[in-house]
Order: C-alpha cells, then structure tokens, then sequence
C-alpha cells in the first residue's frame, strides 16, 4: 500500500500566518508538531516512509525535506505548476505504477484534523480491502453533525459490504456544496456524507477512470510515464504539466464514476480552513477563548488568539480572531475569517509582496 500525501495550496485563509513560502500545512499551527508532521505520523502504523509520496509545488520541496526527513527525496514528487487535484492523483498514480507496483493508494490531503487516529485507521484499511479486491473507487465520507454548507456531500446507496465495524456503501450520486435550505434536507434525510476529499483506489484503476473521464489528461500522463527515470524527465514533466486541465478528482471523475463506494466515518475529522474552525476545534478556556501565547483577558470571551511570541491582551470584547506574527497583526470578527482572502487579493493588486 502506498499513500499520497496533497500538500499543494496557499492556505490563505490563514493568512498571516500562512504565506506563499510556507503554507498552512507546513506551519504547527494545530499543535506543537506541523500539519503535515501530523499527517504523516497518523498514517505511519499503515504505510512506511519508503511508501509515502507527497506531491507538492517546487517552492516548497526543500522544507518538506528538512520537515520529514525519514521520507525519500525522490518520494517528493514536484508539480510545476498547480493544476487542481486530478492532475496531481494521476501523476502520483504514474509513479507508483513506473515502480511496477499496482498498489493500493491512499490519497490524502495535508491539512486535516483527525481527532481519533485508531478509529481513522480503521476506516482507511476497510477502504483498502475494499479497493484491493476489484476495481471501486472508494471514498472516505464524513457523518455530518449539521446542515454544512462549506462541503459536498456524498449520498450513499446499497449497502455493499461490511468490514469489522465499518459499513461499506455503494454511492448513489455526489453533490456540490449545497445551498442551506438543500443541506438542511440532505441532513434531515440522513443518508449523506461529507465529501472529505479522502479516497483509496489501485493505481491502475484511477487511471482506467482518468482515462475514461478525462483523456486529454490520460493522454499526457502517459507522455510523463514514458519520460519518468530519464534525463528528459524534468523537462518533459514541466512542458506536458503545464497543459494540463485544472480539474478536480470529484468533478473530473467521481462524478461521473459508476463504480463508486462509500465508507462514512466518525473519527473527529475536521479540515481546518480559516481561523474560525480552528476556535470550533481548539481547547477553550472557561471563558471560551482558544489561546497560543501569553494571554491575559478582562471580560472577554469567544475569541481565538494566535500570538506565540507577544502578550495579547482582550479587555471588554467577545468573538474576535486576533493572529500576530512578526510583520503583521489580523484583528477580525469570529465568523467572518473566510474573508481573509480579500486581504491575499488586496495585497495582491497593491503590489505587497513582502506581506504574501
């Protein structure tokens, strides 16, 4: 078994501690240890070092070597350029077959939070042996604990088979992120799982599926494959990559995939994106605020604050995110976080590139 590990993306909700040179997923910004310290760690019981690729832009090669240092150089697998999650599965899958390996693969993103990592194992090897014994795409559905409007959603079939406590479900239809008054009824139907963006497949047969989905894609992963261990390697990823369709694994192929199973999961899983689900998902004091730093508070609650190096003090306020680094300061009201990326795009037209 093989994983493969996402770890592309700016991370600019959280900005600013996340920036172009060190994203979310390379910061301890859930703990003491990074994002993608933890990732692999959870996963170590199942898959080796000599096992795990992550798939990752140039820029950010060199720390993710000095960060995982039990994981092979050649197991950093470089895109040129992004170009969304279809792209990036196929040539991971590439890999892992020019090693003459039709290997189960886990795919994984590199930023969630997983709350029960026995019970995360569990589901992924219920996943794996279902993926091992045919030719399924399985994907790794979360239950859902309200009407989230942030997520697709996965609605389940027939069952399919049962795995020690793991029920295994045929998919029945993959939605987009649903407006509320749909995911007020996705959640009262029951039925329906979160999209986690996890899947567990063999390598030849996300490929079949690439290939009858997306064939343009297909087309030049085969370009890649045929130059993968040659001097003409680097120059031929970076000219084929290049051209490729920015599409995703769920629009490209799931959503058009017939043989597609399901498992629903309930192992504390989160995936972090803006400082507000972090307060969900953080410690709180009695008075309900998430603290990293040195803090002192008068009347004040509701709040997260992220200074390691700075004394904050919050007199009189309630529901606020306050994040601290060395150049800059955010101060924003809880559940307006998603907004931080205005500030990227702000900086952005303005020319500030020191502050991305």
């Amino acid at each position: 078994m093989f994983a493969v590990i996402m770890a592309g993306g700016k991370g600019s909700r959280f900005w600013p501690r996340s920036r172009e040179r060190m994203p979310k997923h390379l910061l301890d910004i859930l703990s003491e240890r990074t994002i993608i310290r933890e990732t692999v760690d959870r996963i170590r019981p199942l898959v080796p070092a000599e096992r795990t690729l992550i798939v990752t832009g140039r820029s950010h090669a060199a720390e993710l070597i000095r960060q995982l240092p039990e994981i092979p150089p050649e197991n950093i697998l470089i895109e040129p350029v992004g170009r969304n999650t279809a792209p990036c599965i196929g040539l991971a899958a590439t890999h892992i077959l020019k090693r003459g390996s039709d290997a189960v693969m886990l795919v994984l993103p590199s930023d969630h939070r997983i709350g029960n990592e026995p019970v995360f194992r569990e589901v992924l090897q219920a996943a794996a042996g279902a993926a091992s014994r045919g030719d399924s795409l399985v994907t790794i559905g979360i239950r859902p604990t309200g009407p989230e409007t942030g997520y697709g959603y996965i609605e389940q079939g027939d069952l399919f088979s049962t795995s020690g406590n793991e029920k295994i479900y045929r998919v029945r239809s993959i939605r987009e992120k649903p407006p509320r008054e749909q995911a007020e009824q996705f959640f009262r139907q029951g039925g329906f799982s979160w999209n986690s963006g996890m899947f567990v497949w063999k390598a030849s047969t996300i490929l079949k599926a690439i290939e009858r989905c997306l064939p343009d894609l297909h087309r030049g992963l085969i370009q890649i494959r045929e130059a993968l261990g040659t001097n003409r390697e680097e120059e031929v990823v970076g000219t084929i990559y290049a051209g490729l369709q920015s599409v995703s694994i769920d629009y490209g192929v799931m959503e058009k995939a017939k043989d597609v199973l399901v498992i629903p999961g309930d192992f504390g899983w989160s995936d972090v994106g803006s400082w507000d689900t972090l307060w969900e998902v953080a410690g709180k004091d009695p008075d309900g605020n998430a603290v990293r730093g040195p803090f002192l508070g008068i009347d004040a609650a509701d709040s997260l604050v992220h200074s390691p190096g700075k004394l904050v003090v919050l007199v009189g306020v309630r529901d606020l995110l306050v994040v601290e680094t060395d150049d800059a300061l955010l101060v924003c009201r809880r559940g307006r976080s998603q907004e931080v990326r205005k500030v990227i795009e702000l900086l952005e037209r303005e020319g500030r590139k020191d502050y991305l």
